[in-house]
């Protein structure tokens, strides 16, 4: 992706807060592009957000899906299978870069194209903030987890939500 494409993607996100008036915090660091440089960005930064994930995949027969999940979450492909009908496979970065031009380690999950489905993992919810990257990989936004489902209901793209794993 372009400067010029990853500067759009960071201003829609700056829009999607303005626009849903959801209040929002942003640190300008060094990229952030695996977990050992956002571990050593948040000590620095005294970061308290549960840190997300954006995993981008393809969906079998065609078109694309992503998983905002915790960080440390793992993909249960079996459950993404039920919820869209169809296999999935996480995508290598050329195809990811192809598709959404995002680099890789800062996927960013606001401002994809309408055709990708968000799926949602209720974990987040178990966090009082989130933080993620808006297509900038030396930005981070956090905002509080109670404001997700605004945030998510002003974007175009079809919402799917996990079930949540409720212990007994």
């Amino acid at each position: 992706m372009s400067h010029n494409q990853l500067d759009q993607l960071y201003q829609f996100n700056l829009a999607l807060f303005a626009n849903t008036e959801v209040a929002y915090q942003s640190w300008q660091h060094e990229p952030i592009l695996d977990y050992e440089a956002d571990a050593k960005m948040a000590e620095q930064l005294g970061w308290t957000a549960a840190p997300s994930k954006s995993l981008f995949m393809k969906i079998k027969g065609g078109g694309h899906c992503l998983l905002l999940t915790h960080r440390d979450s793992r993909l249960d492909s079996k459950l993404v299978k039920n919820l869209i009908g169809k296999r999935v496979s996480v995508c290598n970065n050329e195809e990811m870069q192809a598709a959404i031009g995002c680099e890789p380690g800062a996927v960013c999950p606001f401002g994809l194209p309408a055709d990708v489905i968000i799926l949602v993992d209720p974990v987040l919810y178990l966090h009082l903030e989130m933080m993620y990257t808006p297509g900038k990989p030396d930005y981070t936004f956090a905002f509080a987890t109670k404001d997700l489902d605004t945030i998510l209901a002003a974007l175009p793209n079809r919402i799917i939500r996990l079930p949540a794993d409720i212990p007994a």
